[in-house]
C-alpha cells in the first residue's frame, strides 16, 4: 500500500474506450517501453542489483508455449525488483545452435542442388552467416509481443566477438590446466547429422527390434549370444563370460570360429557379464559399444570399424556397402542359411537411442574426439549447492541435481560441423599441438593445420552468466551484475545447461557461482497433460492465442498455472477466463474513473472511513503481503491466484457494488470511498503490472497521471489491519450470497424486486441496509406486506413477500417431481451398495461411481427439503 504522505498527482484523464482491445494497446505501449530506456540497466547506478539472464533461444527458433511460459516468470520477476527501486538487468541473447542451423542450411541448399562441401568451408559458414542475418531471431520479435521487458541493448550471441573471446580463453586456460584432453573413445554418433553428440543429446524411446541368438564357434567349442544389432558381429573380436561360470571354463583362453568371416576370436573372462542373463556369454565389439569397449581396454583387444560415418558397412565382403539395417537382415538371412541361428524373436520392444534433433537411430562409434574432464568441475558445481551458496528451488529437484553431478562422465566437447566455434588447436608437421588463445596468432609455416571440429553448442552456452557481461574482461557489467541472482529455466535441462553454466562459472570466476538461486519450472502441457507434440496435433502456436486474447491474457494463464517443477497444462479456455479477467479490470477501472475515483492527496484518517472502506484496505494489504511472500518463494501460481480473486470477488464484485449506493448518496462518506477506491486500484495495478504489464500500464497511467506503471514504485504493506470490519464485511457477503441463493432456488429473476423486511437493529450490518437492498433488489415492505418466507442468516433475520412474485403451487409441484426423482436414485444406488455379491463381482472404479450418486442424492434430497420449508404456503 502506498504511503499516505504521497505528493499529489496531476488530475488524470477519466476517459477510457468503452472495450479493451489489446491489439490496439500492446505494441504502442511495448515501443513506448523501449523508447523511454526503462530496461535499460545501468551499471553506473547505486541501486542494488538483480540479474537474470535469459536461457538463449535458438537463432533457428520461434517462440512456443514453453518460450512464453517462462519468459513471462522472469520478465514478472524482473519488472517487479525495478518497482522495488533495483538495478534490474534482464539480459536477453540466442544461440548458435551448432547442429540446427547448419541443418537448416544444408536443407536450404540441397534444394539448390548443392551441398556443404561445393562451397567449401569458409564460404559455407559465410552463408549460414547470412542465414542468420535473414532468417535467423524471429523469435526476438516474438518476444517483443509477449512484453518481454529485456535490455536490447545489451543483446548478445553466443558467436558475437566477444562471446567468442570468452570461448577461447576458457578453452586455453582448461587445456593448459590438463582439463581439456584429445582421446579415442565410443560416443554417440548421429548418422544423418555427421557429428558426435553428447549423452544429454539422446533421446530413447521404445522401438520394435529383433533379439537373434547366434551360434559362435564349432564343435564342442560353441558359444551362443544373442543380439539386437546381428550386424556388429562383423566387428566382434571376443567373446566374454564370467570368470566364475562352470559352464565356460573349458573355453576360456581359447580361439573360437567367428561366423560369415575367416577370423578366430578368443573366449575371454570378464566380471562384467552377468551369467544369469540370457547365456551368459556376450559377443564383444570394442568399436561399436561402449561397454564392449570397457572389455577390449580391459583384455587390450583389437578395435575393428565396420561401418562409415553414414553407417554404411565398409568391412570386406559381401556386405559391403550395404545400409547398417540392411546388413542386418542380409546377415541374418546368411547365419540361417547356416544354421547358426538358434533362436529369433520379434517384434523385440527394446530402449534405442535417438538423436534429440534429427531422430535418427544413433550408432555408438569409436572416434577420437576432443573431452572435458569434468571430475573437480562436478565437484565444485555440486558443493556449491551442498554448502548453501545456491539454492535450488524446489527443495526435492536437488536430489536430480546431485544425481547428474555426482555421476557426471568427461564430457565429449568436440563436433563434427563447420558452424561454430572451432576448436583452437592447431597441429604442426612432426606431430606438435599448440593451444592458441584469443589474443595469440596461430603458427605459421608449411604443415599446420588447425583442427576442423567445433565445440559443442552447450560450451559456450555454459560461459552465459557472465561472458554476456564481459568476461574475460573486467567489465563494470561484470562488476556490478554478477553474480546473477536467479536462473528460472526447466527442469529438463539441469543436465544440458544448469550443470554447465556451475561448472565453468565457479571455474573461471574463482569460485563465484553463476546464480545465487535455481528456480526449476515443469513444461507445458496440453488441458488434459498430455506432452505437447507435433505428432499428438496438439501443438498450440502462444501467437494464435496473443492475436486472438492479448499477450496479457496468455501470460496470466500461464502464471497461474506455475506450481515450482511442476508441469503446466494450458487450454484455450483458461486463456479466454484470463481475457475475461482483463476485460473485468478494464471495465471496473473505467467505472471507477466514471464515478470519481482519485489518487491525489493522501488517504483519509481511518476513523472517517466506512467499514467497507477499512475492511478493502484491510484487505489489500494482507495481498500486498501474500504476494511479497510468494514471490520470494516462486510461488507465481499463488499469487496470481490470491491477485485474481483479490481483483475480482473482493475489489469488483463486492467494494465496488457496496460503494455504488455512497456514491449515489453523495457527501463526505462518498469522497473517502472515492479516494479509497483510488489507492485500492492504484496498489491492485501494480500488483498485478508484472504478469499483465499491458492492460495495466493503460490503467493506471490513465487512473493515476503517472508516467508509468513500469517505474512506478512497489507497494508495500503498510501493516494496517481492521479484524472488526473485515468480520463485518463477512457477515454482510454471508447475508447477501445466502439471500441471492434462496431467490435463485426460488426462480426469481436476478433482476426482479421483491418487498422485504431486513431485522438489522443493534447489529453491525444496520448502516449497509441501502446497500442491501440495492444489491438483492429489495423493496421497502409496505402496508400490505405479508412475510411469505424468513430466512435467519449470520444472526439477522430477513423476511420476504414473495406473492405476487412466484407461483407457489407450481413451486411446490416442480419441487416434489424433483425430490421423488432424488429420493429414487438413492434408494437405488442404496439397493446396489447393499448387494454383497455386487460388491464382490463390480470393479472398484464402478462401486466409487455408485458412492458418489449417493451422496449426490443425499445432496440433492437435503437441499430441495430446504426450499419447500421455506416457501410460503399455498
Amino acid at each position: 500500500m502506498t504511503e499516505n504522505t504521497q505528493q499529489p498527482k496531476p488530475a488524470p484523464t477519466t476517459e477510457l474506450p468503452t472495450q479493451y482491445t489489446p491489439a490496439e494497446v500492446e505494441g504502442k505501449l511495448y515501443e513506448r517501453w523501449v523508447d523511454k530506456g526503462y530496461f535499460a540497466a545501468d551499471a553506473k547506478s547505486d541501486k542494488p542489483a538483480y540479474t537474470i539472464v535469459i536461457p538463449p533461444p535458438n537463432v533457428t527458433g520461434s517462440l512456443h508455449l514453453g518460450h512464453a511460459f517462462q519468459h513471462t516468470l522472469m520478465d514478472a520477476l524482473t519488472r517487479r525488483k525495478r518497482m522495488q527501486g533495483f538495478e534490474s538487468l534482464w539480459l536477453p541473447g540466442m544461440d548458435h545452435a551448432g547442429i540446427a542451423t547448419q541443418n537448416k542450411v544444408e536443407q536450404q541448399l540441397a534444394e539448390e542442388g548443392k551441398s556443404r562441401h561445393d562451397l567449401g568451408r569458409e564460404t559455407f559458414v559465410e552463408r549460414v552467416w547470412q542465414w542468420k542475418e535473414e532468417y535467423g531471431g524471429k523469435i526476438l520479435g516474438q518476444m517483443r509481443r509477449l512484453g518481454d521487458g529485456v535490455d536490447w541493448s545489451r543483446e548478445r550471441f553466443t558467436m558475437d566477438e566477444g562471446l567468442s573471446k570468452a570461448v577461447l580463453t576458457i578453452f586455453k586456460k582448461l587445456y593448459e590446466d590438463e582439463l581439456i584432453y584429445r582421446a579415442e573413445r565410443i560416443i554417440n554418433w548421429c548418422p544423418r547429422c555427421l557429428t558426435a553428440i553428447s549423452d544429454i543429446e539422446v533421446e530413447y524411446q521404445e522401438d520394435d527390434g529383433e533379439l537373434v541368438s547366434i551360434k559362435y564357434g564349432e564343435g564342442d567349442e560353441t558359444l551362443v549370444v544373442a543380439t539386437t544389432r546381428a550386424e556388429t558381429m562383423l566387428g566382434d573380436t571376443a567373446v566374454a563370460v564370467h570368470p566364475d561360470d562352470e559352464r565356460y571354463q573349458h573355453l576360456i583362453g581359447k580361439r573360437i570360429k567367428l561366423p560369415l568371416t575367416d577370423r578366430a576370436i578368443p573366449v575371454v573372462a570378464d566380471s562384467h557379464v552377468d551369467p544369469e542373463f540370457g547365456t551368459g556369454a556376450v559377443k564383444v565389439t570394442p568399436a561399436h559399444d561402449p561397454n564392449d569397449f570397457a572389455i577390449g581396454q580391459r583384455h587390450g583387444l583389437e578395435s575393428i570399424t565396420i561401418m562409415d560415418e553414414r553407417a554404411v558397412i565398409t568391412a570386406h565382403g559381401p556386405f559391403q556397402g550395404l545400409d547398417r539395417f540392411e546388413a542386418r537382415a542380409a546377415i541374418v538371412g546368411a547365419l540361417r542359411s547356416q544354421g547358426r541361428i538358434v533362436a529369433e524373436k520379434r517384434p523385440y520392444v527394446h530402449s534405442v537411442g535417438h538423436c534429440s534433433r534429427c531422430k535418427t537411430t544413433i550408432e555408438p562409434r569409436l572416434s577420437m574426439q576432443w573431452w572435458v574432464k569434468v571430475g573437480p568441475l562436478a565437484k565444485a558445481a555440486g558443493d556449491a549447492v551442498r554448502d548453501g551458496r545456491v539454492k535450488i528451488h524446489p527443495e526435492d529437484m536437488s536430489k536430480r541435481y546431485f544425481d547428474w553431478v555426482d555421476n557426471m562422465n568427461d564430457w565429449c566437447i568436440s563436433r563434427q560441423l563447420w558452424w561454430g566455434h572451432r576448436i583452437p588447436i592447431w597441429y604442426g608437421p612432426d606431430g606438435e599441438i599448440v593451444c592458441v588463445g584469443p589474443d595469440e596468432e596461430p603458427p605459421a609455416g608449411e604443415g599446420w593445420k588447425q583442427d576442423t571440429d567445433v565445440l559443442d553448442t552447450w560450451f559456450s552456452s555454459g560461459l552465459w552468466p557472465f561472458s554476456t557481461l564481459g568476461w574475460p574482461e573486467q567489465t563494470e557489467d561484470l562488476r556490478k551484475f554478477y553474480s546473477t541472482d536467479v536462473l528460472l529455466t526447466g527442469h529438463d535441462i539441469i543436465f544440458f545447461w544448469v550443470a554447465r553454466m556451475m561448472m565453468f562459472g565457479l571455474y573461471a570466476m574463482d569460485g563465484e557461482v553463476p546464480f545465487r538461486t535455481i528456480a526449476l519450472t515443469g513444461l507445458v502441457r496440453d488441458e488434459r497433460g498430455k506432452k505437447m507434440s507435433k505428432s499428438f496435433g496438439n501443438v498450440v502456436d502462444p501467437l494464435d492465442w496473443m492475436d486472438k486474447y492479448g499477450s496479457d491474457a496468455v501470460r496470466f494463464t500461464l502464471a497461474r498455472g506455475a506450481n515450482p517443477g511442476t508441469d503446466v497444462p494450458i487450454g484455450e479456455d483458461w486463456v479466454q477466463a484470463s481475457r475475461n479477467f482483463a476485460n473485468k479490470i478494464w471495465n471496473a477501472t473505467r467505472f471507477a474513473l466514471m464515478n470519481g475515483a482519485t489518487v491525489r492527496g493522501p488517504l483519509p484518517d481511518p476513523s472517517e472511513m466506512s467499514s467497507t472502506d477499512r475492511w478493502i484496505l484491510s484487505r489489500l494489504n494482507k495481498t500486498v503481503a501474500d504476494v511479497d511472500a510468494f514471490y520470494e518463494d516462486f510461488q507465481f501460481a499463488k499469487l496470481s491466484d490470491a491477485l485474481y480473486h483479490f481483483a475480482w470477488d473482493e475489489v469488483f464484485d463486492w467494494y465496488v457494488e457496496l460503494s455504488k449506493t455512497t456514491f449515489q448518496a453523495g457527501g463526505e462518506a462518498a469522497e473517502v470511498s472515492k479516494r479509497v477506491l483510488g489507492e485500492v486500484l492504484d496498489v491492485t495495478l501494480k500488483l498485478l503490472h508484472p504478469v499483465v504489464p499491458f492492460v495495466t500500464e493503460a490503467l493506471w497511467t490513465t487512473l493515476t497521471g503517472g508516467e508509468s506503471v513500469v517505474i512506478a514504485d512497489w507497494p508495500t504493506d503498510s501493516g494496517f489491519r481492521d479484524e472488526a470490519a473485515e468480520r463485518e464485511i463477512e457477515t454482510l457477503q454471508s447475508v447477501i450470497t445466502e439471500v441471492r441463493r434462496f431467490r435463485a432456488d426460488q426462480g426469481l429473476q436476478p433482476g426482479q424486486r421483491v418487498p422485504a423486511r431486513l431485522s438489522l437493529e443493534g447489529t453491525t450490518l444496520a448502516p449497509h441496509e441501502p446497500a442491501i437492498r440495492q444489491l438483492l433488489r429489495l423493496q421497502p415492505e409496505g402496508e400490505t406486506f405479508t412475510a411469505t418466507a424468513t430466512l435467519p442468516v449470520a444472526g439477522v433475520e430477513v423476511a420476504l413477500d414473495l406473492s405476487g412474485a412466484i407461483d407457489v403451487a407450481a413451486e411446490r409441484k416442480r419441487l416434489a417431481k424433483d425430490l421423488a426423482a432424488a429420493e429414487k436414485e438413492k434408494a437405488q444406488a442404496t439397493a446396489k451398495l447393499g448387494n454383497d455379491a455386487f460388491l464382490a463381482k463390480a470393479p472398484d472404479h464402478v462401486v466409487e461411481k455408485i458412492r458418489t450418486r449417493l451422496a449426490k442424492a443425499d445432496e440433492d434430497i437435503a437441499r430441495i427439503q430446504a426450499q419447500l420449508e421455506r416457501l410460503p404456503q399455498a
